[in-house]
């Protein structure tokens, strides 16, 4: 047998992330990521007067793609010894934030084509105040944005390490530059720019800070909360059969039940952003003890980490777009459960009716709660139907009849501003976000290899 078959592969690169974000994290995207700042280093001192010949940056920048990772290995394996990257690329979260933005222009096509739909609102998990399909995916889609809004944060924050030296003191560079500080500075600087940061961090020990770490690994953590919310409330709406996620031709609900339509999808992105949350405490662990400069035990811990919440992020973003993008609503469904609760969610409009036509309120709210609890106790022995609005019709305290109690419970009155809020949120929030984006990169809908 192969050794490829005998020994681990890690599911969040063979079967759930894309190849995109694997690649990102693989020895080559490192490599070269080290020559490219190698090669920066050198370009800067050279410009800034250090005696460093043409023709040995020529010869970096010619050897920049020419990379042996297995003789990388072996040297890696003679000198017990890798340099690890002090810097946050910037590809590490702009993948994120390209998925993100997928997630939620799927979101919200779902939300316009489904704005003025009356659903059942929950509290508790209990039959609440009816809302809108529409309105209920919005909530799923701010979830989303104030992720978006985590990562820009991030990303603006993000910060150089900079050419500083074993601990930070900047010493080796400043008998490079014969003692001016002045061209030490100048040197991050210019090395900043070049990677695309703002600025170098004021001070560091032998490593950037690992509150940064931290900061990463708490958003892409926020990102997991978000989309394991949406996962939970699609399984929980599918075991209502009102509203279910993508379900193949092929595809298999059940071996044993093939009758039954799992949201397989749903439970995966939940699964996942179990893990990912739980990231976020390993980087902070990291970040308490890092020992005056710097001590060496964040750096196996962090080979894991960093990758594992980069990789589950892009999963479960992908699998939400997925599910987001191809949710089904069965309305007839929707209808038969609104109207099985619906009576009693109306009984405020009744008072306030029965009210307005002379009766007592102490005393039809007395009625009203005997007749809500003598039609519950009937649901409750098997009744198929609920009677409450029946029993009020024939109460003469209230003097409305079965019309009146008709108009007075249409879902379509009951559900406030949801439409016109669905509506809100996709032109003063959604639209401005997805208008000034790569639409090509949104657009292209990626292949769950699982």
């Amino acid at each position: 047998m192969s050794q490829e078959r005998t020994q681990y592969s890690h599911p969040l690169i063979d079967r759930y992330s894309s190849p995109e974000m694997a690649d990102l994290f693989s020895p080559l995207a490192t490599a070269l990521a080290w020559r490219d700042l190698w090669i920066a280093l050198a370009e800067e001192e050279r410009a800034l007067g250090v005696q460093i010949p043409e023709e040995a940056i020529r010869a970096m920048r010619d050897g920049r793609d020419r990379i042996d990772l297995s003789r990388v290995a072996e040297i890696e394996q003679e000198f017990r010894h890798d340099v690890m990257a002090h810097v946050h690329h910037f590809g590490e979260v702009a993948p994120v934030r390209l998925r993100l933005l997928g997630a939620i222009k799927a979101l919200a096509e779902f939300a316009a084509e489904h704005r003025s739909v009356p659903t059942l609102g929950y509290t508790h998990l209990q039959p609440a105040q009816p809302t809108t399909v529409g309105k209920r995916a919005c909530l799923w889609i701010q979830d989303l944005v104030m992720d978006l809004e985590q990562v820009d944060a991030v990303l603006a924050e993000l910060r150089l390490r900079g050419a500083r030296g074993t601990t930070g003191t900047e010493a080796t560079f400043l008998e490079l530059f014969e003692g001016e500080g002045a061209r030490v500075d100048e040197l991050n600087a210019r090395l900043a720019a070049r990677f695309g940061f703002g600025e170098a961090y004021h001070v560091v020990g032998q490593t950037y800070p690992r509150k940064v770490d931290h900061r990463c690994l708490s958003v892409l953590a926020g990102i997991g909360a978000t989309t394991a919310r949406f996962g939970h409330d699609v399984r929980i709406l599918q075991s209502f059969r009102e509203v279910e996620e993508p379900f193949g031709q092929k595809q298999i609900g059940s071996s044993a039940m093939p009758y039954k339509r799992n949201p397989m999808r749903s439970e995966r992105i939940c699964a996942l952003a179990r893990h990912l949350c739980l990231l976020e405490v390993d980087a902070a662990w990291t970040a308490s003890v890092q020992w005056f400069e710097r001590t060496l035990d964040d750096s196996a811990n962090r080979r894991i980490a960093i990758p594992e919440a980069y990789l589950a992020a892009d999963s479960v973003l992908l699998l939400t777009r997925n599910v987001g993008g191809g949710l089904v609503v069965h309305e007839a469904v929707i209808r038969a459960r609104m109207e099985r609760e619906l009576p009693f969610l109306v009984t405020e409009e009744i008072l306030i009716a029965g009210v307005r036509r002379g009766g007592d309120r102490q005393e039809l709210h007395e009625r009203v709660r005997r007749h809500a609890l003598a039609a519950r106790e009937r649901m409750d022995d098997g009744a198929p139907d609920n009677d409450f609005l029946g029993r009020i019709s024939r109460d003469s305290s209230f003097d409305l009849s079965p019309e009146d109690l008709v108009e007075l419970a249409r879902p379509e009155t009951l559900t406030g501003r949801s439409a016109e809020q669905v509506d809100r949120v996709l032109s003063t929030v959604v639209q401005p976000l997805l208008t000034g984006a790569d639409e090509d990169s949104i657009g292209d809908e990626l292949e769950l290899r699982v």
